[in-house]
C-alpha cells in the first residue's frame, strides 16, 4: 500500500474518528472501505446502464445505423 496525505474539514475528521471507534478499526480502514464502496457503486452504475441500454436498437444492425447517421455529417 502507498501512503497519501489529504486535507479534510475538522468535522469530517471527527466523523471519521467516531466511525472508526464504532467499527473498531483505524481511520485509515474507514477511508479504505469508503473508497472500495465508491468504486463498487460506480462499477455497478455502469453495469446497470449497460443493461438498461442493451438492445435499444431493435431494427437493423448497429453498424448500418452508424453509417447512415454519419453520412449526415458530410
Amino acid at each position: 500500500m502507498i501512503r497519501i496525505t489529504i486535507r479534510i474539514a475538522q468535522d469530517n475528521k471527527q466523523w471519521l474518528e467516531q466511525k472508526a471507534i464504532e467499527e473498531e478499526v483505524s481511520v485509515s480502514e474507514v477511508i479504505r472501505c469508503a473508497v472500495r464502496r465508491l468504486r463498487k457503486e460506480e462499477d455497478d452504475s455502469f453495469e446497470r446502464l449497460l443493461k438498461l441500454t442493451s438492445g435499444t436498437l431493435r431494427k437493423g444492425g448497429g453498424l448500418k445505423y452508424q453509417r447512415r447517421i454519419r453520412r449526415e455529417w458530410r
